[in-house]
C-alpha cells in the first residue's frame, strides 16, 4: 500500500499543470513585447551603419581607380568599373573590390554619380529603407559626402 501512495505521488509531480504553462507563456509574451522593438530598432541602426561602411569602401576602391586611370568612371561606367575593365581604362588594375558590387543593407542599388554634385569626387547615395529620396530616420538617405 506504501509503494502504490508513493508511486502515485511521483506520477502527479511529473506532469506539468495548466497553470504554470500559462505563466511561463505569458512571461515569454512579456519579454518579446518589451525586448523586440529594441531589438528591431538595432536592426535598422546597424543596416544604416553597414550602408555608411559600404560607401566608406566604395569610395576608397574609386581613389585606387582614380590612382591607376587618372580619373573616377563616369556615371555611364558607374561602379561595375571597379570589377569589369571599362573599354576606355588603359591603365585599369583591377578589380578594385573583392566581391562583387553588393546592393544596400535594403536590397536597392547604390546611386552613382560623377561628377558629383558636393565635391570634386563622385556621388555614392543609399536610399534607406524605403527606396525613396529625402526622408528621415531609416527612410534618410545615406551620402558620401556627409559623415
Amino acid at each position: 500500500m506504501n509503494e502504490r501512495r508513493l508511486r502515485n505521488r511521483r506520477q502527479a509531480r511529473a506532469g506539468v499543470t495548466l497553470i504554470e504553462m500559462l505563466v511561463v507563456v505569458t512571461i515569454i509574451g512579456l519579454f518579446i513585447a518589451l525586448v523586440g522593438p529594441r531589438l528591431w530598432s538595432n536592426v535598422d541602426k546597424a543596416k544604416a551603419v553597414k550602408a555608411k561602411a559600404d560607401i566608406e569602401g566604395l569610395m576608397g576602391a574609386l581613389g585606387t581607380y582614380k590612382l591607376d586611370n587618372g580619373n573616377f568612371p563616369t556615371t555611364e561606367q558607374g561602379l561595375a568599373a571597379l570589377r569589369t575593365k571599362p573599354a576606355d581604362a588603359a591603365q585599369w588594375a583591377g578589380p578594385y573590390t573583392e566581391k562583387e558590387i553588393s546592393k544596400d543593407p535594403w536590397g536597392h542599388d547604390y546611386i552613382y554619380k560623377f561628377p558629383g554634385e558636393h565635391s570634386d569626387s563622385p556621388d555614392i547615395v543609399s536610399l534607406g529603407a524605403d527606396g525613396e529620396p529625402g526622408g528621415e530616420g531609416i527612410n534618410a538617405d545615406i551620402v558620401s559626402w556627409k559623415n
